[in-house]
């Protein structure tokens, strides 16, 4: 009697720890989905900014046509964004895209001062640096779940019970390829 009580009470550790891992699977999961949807979501926000800075180019009669196609190749990547597909190397796009706008602004406000102490200039690009700011902060919270994950898939025992019942893949975190190749250093990881 006593044995079976043991035997009983071993299975059912077993079970809970299973059910367990697994609940953490799916919950982590859910944390890095959670964590791409706000990466689409602030990079949405810029589609706000960018009517508002092409109304105030266009106010100061700038027909600068290389910043107007990057502005629309920008709102073309940031509407191509999916949160139900986590891209980071689509984002990786958009953030590249967005590196050479800036520029292009830098550049024209340069070229003419009037825009440059336009007040609705400077706020338009002040929104725009506190957008990348922000599309940073969520890249490292996306990242950080994409760690977390991954390591619970593929660690003992949980790579068990991911391999029996969750089936889940690891996922790619963002890797922003054009500031890694500007470092001299390679981890060999």
């Amino acid at each position: 009697m006593f044995e079976q009580i043991i035997i009983a009470v071993v299975i059912l550790s077993v079970i809970g720890s299973v059910i367990s891992m697994y609940n953490s699977i799916v919950s982590d999961h859910k944390s890095v989905q959670q964590s791409w949807d706000d990466v689409t979501v602030i990079e949405r926000q810029r589609m706000r900014i960018l009517p508002e800075l092409e109304k105030v180019l266009k106010e100061h009669k700038l027909f600068e046509s290389e910043v107007f196609t990057k502005i629309a190749a920008l709102r073309n990547s940031v509407e191509q964004l999916n949160g139900n597909d986590i891209e980071p190397s689509r984002c990786a796009d958009v953030g590249n895209m967005s590196t050479e706008l800036m520029n292009s602004l830098r550049f024209v406000s340069e070229s003419y001062p009037e825009l440059k102490a336009s007040e609705s200039f400077s706020k338009n690009m002040d929104e725009i640096v506190n957008q990348e700011e922000q599309v940073g902060a969520a890249l490292r919270v996306f990242n950080q779940n994409v760690s977390i994950f991954n390591t619970r898939i593929e660690s003992f025992p949980s790579n068990m019970v991911n391999g029996m019942l969750n089936r889940k893949k690891p996922v790619d975190s963002f890797v922003d390829n054009a500031a890694s190749s500007s470092f001299d250093y390679k981890p060999n990881l």
